[in-house]
């Protein structure tokens, strides 16, 4: 994609202050905010976005007081994967205030700004790591489930010096590829994005690792920095023997900090490392938030992947609408004998059932497309989420499992 403005050049806020597109002169003042209120590596992060030709200073705004930049936010470009059907998505990332400056609104008006270019990207959907609740006012809603990560008791045997090596640029296809491998297990997926491949190479949050057999790239990780917790997170390995290495080596990198690893259930890691880690039930819910800004918008999208699902679950439901009810609107789907027809909204509707449709309120509608409950599980935890045809949208909206690859680690 090219980069699309989404918002006048200067737009106004209280008090004189301005918000605005980043530009070059702002780059060491944005660093040293991103710094300040988060980590001091969210500098490198910032700078290497920016100065990428894939992302670019169109991708950072800032609200500037005079000359001095007082709040700024990031928006990426994502793909999100479900089924056969691909979504553009943003993520808003490298958000922060000077603290003098808060309460004022100001991270409210830039999530306006990164919603406005979001939708001028072509973007469906949003999806982010945040702080627990504060996004909801902006939209989103936790959807999609974090996997747990668990603890190593003990490191797999081998002999000699494992041959685990930190990654490099030329390894970055073959890393993409067992990516790839791994992400096809799953119904939803978000890869990291070929700019961000070469972002994580560069930046210190995190450090990528391969291992090597024979000159091929068979495994590759990513982890946090040795402290007195290491953090092994996207691991994907083209065999058992290559997983077990990869875990073997990074813990003899770290041998006296505690370990953990995300666990990508149904990959060759997760068989792999089974009987290496504590398996114990999480303690917390954990989940992505995910934002539809337009309802319509995103079911015209996953037309194909319902008819799939419809027609292979023996559904003949030709000439009669699929119907969804938000209650502050609701949609309706034709099914005709070649396929799903194109999405008409219509106004409000409390009762679908009366017309075989299923009622879902908008805070959930993300959970019940991108979720693990599907709308057999929501019907049963969320009064205002039920179908009178439970056969229909069971097949239309079943569970499903999810694997995202986000800029920084959610945990």
């Amino acid at each position: 994609m090219t980069a699309t403005p989404a918002s006048p050049v200067l737009t106004p806020l209280a008090d004189g202050l301005v918000l605005r597109e980043a530009r070059p002169e702002d780059l060491d003042q944005i660093g040293a905010l991103l710094a300040e209120r988060g980590e001091p590596a969210d500098a490198l992060d910032h700078r290497l976005v920016v100065k990428d030709p894939d992302a670019g200073w169109s991708a950072c705004a800032v609200v500037v007081d005079g000359d001095r930049v007082v709040s700024t936010a990031t928006l990426l470009d994502e793909d999100v994967r479900i089924g056969g059907i691909h979504l553009p998505a943003g993520q808003v990332e490298l958000v922060a205030t000077d603290r003098e400056y808060e309460g004022r609104g100001l991270v409210r008006a830039l999530m306006r700004w990164a919603h406005d270019r979001s939708a001028a990207r072509g973007h469906v959907i949003q999806a982010m790591i945040g702080i627990p609740y504060f996004y909801r006012l902006f939209g989103y809603e936790y959807a999609i489930d974090i996997p747990p990560a668990l603890t190593v008791h003990t490191a797999p045997p081998g002999d000699g010096e494992p041959a685990l090596r930190a990654a490099r640029s030329s390894d970055i296809p073959a890393m993409a590829a067992l990516q790839e491998t791994a992400q096809n297990r799953f119904d939803v997926a978000m890869p990291h994005s070929e700019a961000r491949r070469r972002w994580l190479l560069a930046h210190e949050a995190s450090n990528l690792w391969v291992v090597e057999r024979g000159g091929a790239v068979v495994a590759t990780g990513r982890t946090t920095p040795p402290a007195d917790e290491v953090l092994l997170a996207e691991a994907a390995a083209l065999d058992e023997a290559s997983a077990r290495e990869l875990l073997r080596g990074v813990a003899a990198s770290a041998p006296d900090s505690r370990m953990r690893v995300v666990h990508r259930a149904g990959t060759v890691t997760a068989a792999a490392w089974q009987e290496f880690l504590v398996h114990e039930p999480p303690t917390q819910a954990e989940q992505y938030y995910v934002r539809v800004p337009d309802v319509a918008a995103l079911l015209d999208r996953l037309r194909p992947l319902l008819w799939h699902r419809l027609t292979t679950a023996g559904q003949d439901r030709t000439g009669r609408d699929i119907v969804i009810s938000t209650f502050g609107a609701h949609y309706r789907i034709p099914v005709r004998a070649d396929g799903l027809g194109r999405v008409v909204t219509g106004a409000a509707m409390q009762g679908p059932g009366a017309v075989g449709g299923v009622a879902v309120a908008p805070d959930h509608l993300p959970a019940l497309v991108f979720g693990s409950h599907g709308i057999e599980g929501l019907t049963r935890i969320r009064p205002d989420v039920y179908a009178r045809d439970e056969e229909l949208f069971q097949a239309l909206f079943p569970p499903v499992t999810a694997d995202l690859l986000t800029y920084y680690l959610p945990y």
